[in-house]
């Protein structure tokens, strides 16, 4: 078993060139290339960040489904996201997957971001906390983590070419430091490059991947790039170690000669391959070498717990927690509390086994009572898939399809039996870039009389058929150049259709498969389905109103869609979609007992929160979105988040917006002051500032006292006490300020944070350690500006009632 250095470099000599080279572009979509001899398995790497998706897209082998980064991130906790690490390392065993590709530590810099909900915070201290923490509990248990995307990958638009300009102490303070702190405190063993450039060099060749990357945090492990983000040779002197996917790429051959001709010293490619076999090393890949073995994992009840952690209450009036014994018929309304949102969309995206929906958890809580549902407003776009009970497969009579891949002759490829008709291919074994045609067949026995919309959702040409009649045939437009977004998140064609309850309908669709010669080539998507009705809102409107008129309570789900928030691009807006709003002013207009829950990975607008009793947030809250959110509304569990990212009240308040780059480029002219450190600058007011959200009982904050650590580090001790009258938890929150200083500063930035959870009654001193690096700004290097800072600490960025002051020398 390989031990240290020397046993690596005794590996390397005995590699030739090619082999060499052949290891640092992939072996297929998802796995690095092995060479035997050496004792080098391949190692398998997965989509995360929330959840392990393995190496095939595929529902036969579901992945748990854990709540999104935003969620994990309003808990503010680092022993949660310690587990959540933990977690993911278990599924990953499970799957037979060595490197995970997440956390994602881009942040908020704007609202628009697409990817908003798969990033932590707008906060860099928040965010780099949380990562140490996710990356720890991955890594303690034998699977590499792989935080994404570096560096300033912080919007969609135009992610392939854009490029970012930003100051180096912008960079530094900002984009850097959770990347920073992901190394030098976590140890991270790989880095994910991304896809934009950085002042004019895109990141797989930029020197950002040398210094300080490498040379000053002394990161020793694998830089792996975005899917195709290698576009040349002139990456292979950079400090860019693992091409992918594979086997294709622009290294290979083209690399080896360049070694020979001397334009590619090979001192550059050894220095790959043993960072590729420290890496194999530590996750259990390299000769006898065994990673640390996952402890056993609760899943769903962890997911569960999880979800309740990041659940922020936005408003309350005194109407939550609900006594489920008072209640004897509730109103559940909204597209969202049926067909919950559990994730964003993208590459991030995993299949759960099952999913508890809002309207499913109130239900099983409520047994006694009547729970009436209504639809309210539609808000999904395009088709979604078919209910498995509703398919029965023609080949083997049991639930589900048949699928089949043809080539130009009619002869069949490969056959699979699925069991949904939203199908992915992202690797695996099916022959996609040697097909001309694919073809899904079932039969689709309908529940009601009706006339629904049947298509499909593809960027491929397709036709489906109903009982041997033509229905729908289109090619569906891409929109924008982006390939991800359009394998990930495409077009629908649809037509109406007459059903029968009862009768079956032989189902035929047929997708037409062209090879464009793009490293994308060999995957697919594919999704037949039904689109919602929407001819009929106000009737839609009108049927909710009647039944939150006639309930003692009312739950509105309200939320987005995947064509909201999705890998691929950034929103165009932050409103609602479809007629949620209306729906929501119309029932709160006829029951004053309206509660809302939020089921958004990202800050949308809530023009009628004053109208309603209370807001919750859920966000995208994992597979037990549904029964973390009953947990809440009914006081088994308390809201255990507040915000971390700020909300705003209208969209032209945001004091930086725009994801759109001008002539190629993306400007950061705000410079260190993004979220609410530009809020405060602008000295404009949110719906809801950063760190904010409520709890079902009070809290004072009685003291804030400072003491030394040394080297400039201090100790913020807060003296809290829970007032109320049940046990509860609170997030203790201290910001600095200096405001007389010479250097440009935010008006107040985070710190350091720590949540505390109390009997009624109870008082606790809490500790917050403030390191020194937390005072300093960047200047041709870390610099210390000496003098009074002042310490705040309290509820939110707006709420800090103590106070205590430091002076550095």
């Amino acid at each position: 078993m390989p031990t240290g250095t020397a046993d690596l470099h005794h590996l390397l000599a005995q590699l030739d060139l090619e082999e060499k080279v052949e290891l640092l572009t992939g072996f297929d979509f998802w796995t690095t290339v092995p060479i035997p001899k050496i004792g080098l398995r391949a190692m398998v790497l997965s989509d995360g960040p929330a959840g392990v998706r393995g190496p095939v897209w595929d529902e036969r082998s579901p992945s748990l489904n854990l709540p999104s980064a935003t969620s994990l991130a309003s808990a503010w906790d680092t022993d949660l996201a310690y587990r959540y690490g933990a977690a993911a390392a278990s599924e990953a065993r499970r799957k037979g997957v060595d490197v995970v590709l997440g956390p994602t530590i881009n942040l908020h810099r704007s609202p628009l971001g697409g990817r908003h909900f798969e990033c932590f915070s707008e906060d860099p201290t928040l965010t780099a906390e949380l990562a140490v923490a996710y990356v720890r509990g991955l890594q303690d248990n034998g699977v590499a983590a792989t935080p994404k995307h570096y560096v300033a990958n912080d919007s969609e638009t135009d992610r392939f070419t854009v490029d970012v300009r930003a100051d180096e102490r912008t960079l530094r303070e900002l984009y850097l430091l959770p990347f920073e702190r992901a190394v030098t405190e976590a140890s991270a063993w790989t880095i994910m490059s991304s896809y934009n450039s950085v002042n004019g060099t895109t990141m797989t060749e930029n020197d950002l991947l040398e210094t300080p990357l490498s040379s000053e945090w002394g990161f020793d492990g694998v830089v792996i790039s975005d899917w195709t983000a290698v576009r040349s040779l002139a990456a292979a002197p950079a400090a860019q170690d693992l091409v992918m996917p594979g086997p294709n790429g622009p290294w290979g051959a083209a690399l080896v000669e360049a070694v020979r001709a001397g334009t590619v010293p090979e001192h550059a490619i050894d220095r790959k391959v043993l960072r590729l076999l420290r890496l194999a090393e530590r996750v259990g890949a390299l000769g006898d070498a065994a990673p640390a073995a996952p402890a056993p994992l609760d899943g769903r009840a962890f997911v569960r717990a999880a979800s309740i952690e990041g659940t922020v209450l936005l408003t309350n009036d005194g109407e939550l927690p609900w006594r489920a014994s008072a209640l004897t018929r509730v109103a559940v309304i909204g597209h969202n509390a049926r067909d919950a949102r559990t994730q964003g969309g993208g590459s991030a995206t995993v299949i759960p086994e099952a999913v508890v929906s809002p309207l499913d958890a109130v239900r099983a809580a409520l047994p006694d009572a009547v729970v009436e549902y209504a639809l309210g407003a539609v808000v999904q776009e395009g088709v979604a898939e078919i209910p498995l009970a509703r398919l029965t497969n023609p080949v083997t009579g049991g639930p589900g399809l048949a699928v089949e891949f043809l080539d130009a002759d009619g002869t069949s490829l490969f056959v699979e039996h699925r069991r949904s008709t939203a199908l992915v291919w992202f690797g695996g074994d099916a022959p996609i870039e040697r097909a001309a045609k694919l073809v899904l067949r079932t039969v689709y026995t309908p529940a009601d009389s009706e006339t629904v919309k049947l298509g499909f959702a593809t960027a491929k040409r397709g036709r489906v058929h109903a009982d041997g009649v033509l229905v729908v045939e289109d090619d569906p437009a891409v929109s924008g150049t982006d390939l991800g977004a359009s394998f990930l998140s495409p077009g629908s064609a649809t037509a109406t259709l007459s059903t029968v309850a009862g009768t079956p309908i032989e189902i035929v669709a047929e997708f037409d498969l062209a090879n464009s010669g793009h490293a994308l080539d060999n995957a697919l998507s594919v999704t037949l389905g039904f689109a919602p009705d929407d001819s009929d809102p106000e009737g839609l409107i009108a049927r909710a109103v009647d039944a939150a008129r006639a309930a003692d309570v009312v739950l509105v789900v309200v939320g987005t869609n995947s064509k909201v928030e999705s890998e691929g691009f950034d929103r165009e807006n932050l409103d609602l979609p479809g007629r949620q709003d209306d729906l929501v002013r119309g029932v709160a207009a006829v029951n004053p007992h309206t509660v809302v829950v939020v089921n958004a990975g990202a800050p949308v607008l809530l023009p009628w929160r004053d109208n309603v009793a209370a807001v919750l947030l859920g966000h995208f809250g994992g597979q037990e979105f549904g029964a973390a959110i009953a947990d809440v509304l009914l006081g088994a569990a308390e809201p255990g988040g507040r915000l971390a990212t700020t909300w705003p009240a209208a969209m032209a308040d945001v004091p930086v917006l725009s994801t759109t780059p001008s002539d190629g480029a993306l400007r950061y002219d705000e410079g260190v002051h993004i979220g609410y450190r530009a809020w405060l600058k602008a000295g404009a007011v949110p719906a809801f500032g950063f760190g904010s959200g409520l709890g079902y009982t009070t809290w004072t904050f009685d003291k804030l006292e400072v003491s030394p650590d040394g080297d400039g580090a201090f100790t913020a001790r807060v003296a809290v006490t829970n007032t109320g009258a049940r046990a509860g938890k609170h997030v203790v929150q201290v910001y600095a300020e200096r405001p007389d200083s010479t250097v440009d500063r935010p008006v107040r930035w985070l710190v350091g944070f720590a949540p505390v959870r109390l009997a009624p009654g109870e008082s606790a001193s809490v500790d917050i350690a403030v390191p020194a690096r937390a005072f300093a700004h960047w200047d041709a290097g870390w610099q210390c500006e000496p003098g009074a800072f002042t310490l705040l600490a309290g509820s939110s960025v707006a709420d800090l009632p103590v106070t205590a002051t430091v002076t550095l020398p």
